[in-house]
């Protein structure tokens, strides 16, 4: 059976040296590693691997930014992704210009299972962002948040923090705090307040 070859992209040495360690162990080829966007890009182009593994913010060009080079110029290779913290351009390119997205902590543990699923021709998540927040009917559940709830979620959705919402409504940040629980009561969401902000972020027009 043909080995799955690979590029890794990471901006931090160790990191980078880690994760080409691991996956040599567990049998993958890895044909070169790039500490800069320009040049994993160009290590794509010489080499066409099946996957390229890539930080997302890397110098010169980013993850994304290699991603969508490769759709434009029909490369064939995979691209996941690897960040420290939820992305919503990434997400957005789930299923688009990439393959896969890994959150950094996550790494070792999940990356031979997305390897599997996108060389399988899937699309894989990382767990952590698979807590997403899922509603029956997003237009009925906000239609029983309050007016205030609602004004809230509106500041949510331009990234405001409680502090910045609380002096600008002239009210307490623990009000702010108590409103955004409610909203989180409301919904039925069994996730964090960053998964309300992230869903908020998605459905900005369930709040014109």
């Amino acid at each position: 059976m043909k080995k799955t070859t690979l590029i890794i992209a990471d901006d931090h040495p160790l990191l980078l040296s880690g994760t080409e360690n691991f996956l040599k162990t567990r049998g993958y080829t890895i044909l070169e590693t790039a500490t800069d966007g320009n040049t994993a890009y160009n290590n794509i182009i010489n080499t066409q691997p099946d996957i390229a593994i890539l930080d997302f913010d890397m110098p010169k060009l980013n993850g994304l930014e290699i991603a969508k080079l490769c759709q434009q110029h029909h490369i064939d290779t995979k691209i996941i992704i690897l960040t420290l913290h939820k992305e919503e351009a990434i997400i957005k390119q789930i299923g688009v210009t990439i393959h896969g997205y890994i959150l950094k902590d996550d790494t070792l543990q999940e990356i031979e299972s997305c390897i599997t699923q996108v060389i399988k021709g899937n699309i894989y998540k990382s767990k952590k962002l698979q807590e997403e927040i899922h509603l029956s009917d997003d237009t009925n559940t906000i239609k029983r948040l309050t007016p205030t709830e609602l004004k809230i979620l509106r500041y949510l959705a331009k990234d405001w923090s409680s502090s910045q919402i609380a002096d600008h409504l002239f009210i307490s940040k623990r009000t702010v705090e108590k409103h955004r629980s409610n909203v989180i009561h409301k919904l039925d969401i069994k996730s964090s307040q960053n998964a309300l902000l992230l869903w908020v972020q998605k459905n900005p027009e369930l709040f014109n």
